[in-house]
């Protein structure tokens, strides 16, 4: 008996994510000096503003006196060993659960290879509409993001296999 192929192969997702924030983080640093500035895309809507931060989200722990930086490098290589051995439990044809969690190890990644660059995440992508202002972020975050409302939305709004819910 063989066994079933298992969803390793989803990591190509997580290549893709990698790479394109890592050349869309390069693409700013050198394009969107100075720093803080913003550089209108949809004026009213969305900016490229370059920023960095040596936190995690929403600048969470950026003023720490540099552990942080070891904090969450442990963390994204714990969280992304975890993800892989699910994706390697996981049929490969099973694609609402490979999806996501493709999508945030290649978040996780992303992340991870600024914080051991430069002790910092770059971001550059700003929302925002009249007075509201979404914290400024990245591709890698956008995958974390997405990644994790996917696993939540198909984990409450699908059936298990068998049970005639899809």
């Amino acid at each position: 008996m063989h066994p079933k192929p298992n969803a390793l192969s989803w990591l190509w997702l997580s290549a893709a994510v990698i790479v394109l924030d890592q050349l869309s983080k390069w693409w700013a640093v050198h394009a969107l000096q100075p720093m803080g500035v913003p550089h209108p895309v949809i004026p009213g809507f969305l900016n490229w503003t370059l920023a960095f931060n040596s936190g995690a989200a929403f600048s969470f722990l950026a003023s720490g006196a540099g552990w942080q930086r070891w904090f969450f490098v442990l963390l994204a290589l714990a969280i992304s060993a975890v993800l892989v051995t699910w994706l390697a439990r996981t049929s490969r044809r099973d694609w609402r659960t490979s999806l996501p969690l493709a999508l945030i190890v290649g978040g996780a990644i992303g992340n991870l290879i600024d914080r051991l660059h430069a002790a910092q995440v770059t971001d550059f992508i700003h929302v925002y509409f009249r007075q509201w202002n979404y914290p400024v972020f990245n591709i890698a975050d956008c995958g974390i993001t997405v990644g994790a409302v996917m696993l939540i939305a198909f984990g409450l709004f699908t059936g298990k296999p068998g049970d005639g819910v899809r």
